[in-house]
């Protein structure tokens, strides 16, 4: 099996790279390798390598300067998704695609479910929504795998951010009324890479796609703010000997940025479970393994 992978310098494809090596041949590709911003160079490169499945690992992520970058970020979440759904479907392979709790608006208490609406609030979200009715539309066997919170040890998110200024500064304020639940990227990944082994066992790729073909939310479990995810990424690092900021709760009016957060982000992860006895663990266990 042939594995078509983008975005393999990202945090999502470089864990990728790690959890489907004993399932597939992996084609890996980052931004030199494939630009994105030309439908042309996404179609030779599928063209090229015949692939069995792609898996979209590439996004435009950088939430405060979509507002600014407008065209950009829609080429490379909506238009370049949308052209590797297309030539997916002439093939007749299955995309795997990922996508964000940034669809949804924020104002809901209880975890955001696949079908509820959407409506995004600020760029990066509209985009990556638009990203999604673009693959849906081209009719290919997919999965979209809506994820929240993002981090891992490499790359630019969170986790990283406050690893530095937690022994950076003196004192810290982090917004505490935001509410969602932080996701390991190597959790995506070897999520990803087994349900793709569920595929090949069941002996065509393809059809068990054809299937299963949908949006799924694919976060950790439990919710947290941003001020309790950093309190839990400083206990950590007081556990490992280091001393850290101290650490104040604000409100998002306190923390003003050019691109709008939802305020309740958590996904409800039934269906991913119902549908391939798949659950990734509480955000907590896997910041402890992340963080080790």
């Amino acid at each position: 099996m042939k594995i078509l992978l983008t975005g393999a310098n990202g945090q999502v494809g470089f864990e990728l790279q790690r959890s489907l090596a004993c399932l597939a041949e992996v084609i890996a590709t980052d931004r030199n390798g494939l630009d994105l911003s030309s439908n042309q160079a996404t179609q030779s490169c599928i063209a090229e390598h015949k692939p069995d499945l792609i898996i979209n690992a590439a996004a435009y992520t950088a939430v405060d300067k979509a507002e600014s970058e407008h065209d950009l970020a829609m080429q490379i979440n909506a238009v370049a998704p949308t052209v590797m759904a297309e030539e997916a479907h002439k093939l007749n392979i299955p995309l795997i695609h990922y996508s964000t709790d940034y669809v949804f608006n924020g104002q809901n208490s209880q975890p955001w479910l696949e079908d509820d609406k959407v409506e995004p609030i600020n760029v990066y979200g509209e985009t990556k929504l638009l990203g999604e009715q673009g693959i849906a539309s081209k009719n290919a066997a997919h999965l979209i795998f809506r994820t929240s919170w993002v981090y891992g040890q490499r790359g630019n998110n969170f986790l990283l951010t406050m690893k530095r200024l937690g022994v950076e500064r003196e004192s810290l304020s982090v917004v505490d009324d935001q509410i969602g639940a932080p996701t390991w990227s190597r959790h995506i990944a070897d999520a990803t890479a087994q349900i793709i082994a569920q595929a090949i066992v069941s002996g065509n790729v393809t059809e068990f796609f054809k299937a299963n073909s949908g949006i799924y939310n694919l976060s950790g479990g439990g919710q947290t703010s941003w001020h309790g995810f950093t309190q839990a990424i400083f206990s950590q690092l007081q556990l490992q000997g280091e001393k850290v900021a101290e650490l104040n709760a604000i409100p998002t009016s306190a923390y003003p940025t050019p691109a709008q957060r939802p305020l309740y982000s958590c996904l409800n992860n039934d269906k991913l479970a119902d549908t391939f006895a798949i659950s990734l663990p509480n955000w907590q266990q896997s910041l402890t393994l992340a963080m080790q």
